[in-house]
Order: structure tokens, then sequence, then C-alpha cells
């Protein structure tokens, strides 16, 4: 069981940037950004495979961007042109991504979860 620690949210204006980290406490194939806002479903926003294969919910594509350093177990994600419909908790998720697939599967272990606020 992988635990995982996210970091990095916070309360930003419309249009700001904010990076989230993901800790891993080791490394695992894949990992998966989520988000969940309130009354809604939790969604796969970005995903990075043990090979860097990335894959983006259309709404954040060209805004967002997700990135890994295995030397520190870390799985990043950038986010650019935020808006106020960003706002949610975001979450990651250890997965496995096979070099088959075009997607990503999710895992049973996540984090807490940090907290993203977007003004507008």
């Amino acid at each position: 069981q992988v635990q995982l620690v996210e970091s990095g949210g916070g309360l930003v204006q419309a249009g700001g940037s904010l990076r989230l980290s993901c800790a891993a406490s080791f490394t695992i194939n894949a990992i998966g950004w989520y988000r969940q806002a309130p009354g809604k479903q939790r969604e796969l926003v970005a995903s990075i495979s043990s090979n860097y294969r990335t894959n983006y919910k259309d709404s954040v594509k060209g805004r967002f961007t997700i990135s890994r350093d295995n030397a520190k177990n870390t799985v990043y994600l950038q986010m650019s042109s935020l808006k106020p419909e960003d706002t949610a908790v975001y979450y990651c998720n250890g997965g496995v991504w096979p070099a088959w697939s075009r997607t990503y599967n999710s895992g049973p272990d996540w984090g807490q979860g940090t907290q993203v606020t977007v003004s507008s």
C-alpha cells in the first residue's frame, strides 16, 4: 500500500496559477490527479505513466501540466489560467497504466486531498 501526500493547494484569483505536489512513499507505476467539487462526482483530471505518457481531461488541456520526478517519488500538477470552475478538492491516486492501454487505471490508494479555490 502506497502512502500519498498532496500539497500546494490554496486560494487564487481567476487567471492565476498553482502547483500541486503528490509525494508517494515509493515509486509506483502511474499517478492520476482527480478532483471533486461540492455536489459532484470525483473526476480524473490528468494522469502520467511510468514512461511519462500523459493524458488530460479536455477542459484542462493547455492549462494543466502533469509531470513526475522519480528520484523524489513526486508527481506535480502545474495549473495555469485557473477558472472558478476548477475549484475543488484535488486528490492523487496511485494506479497503473499498462503499456498496451490508452488510459490510466485507478488503484485503491488515495491521498488526503488539497483544496483549490479559484475566485472570480
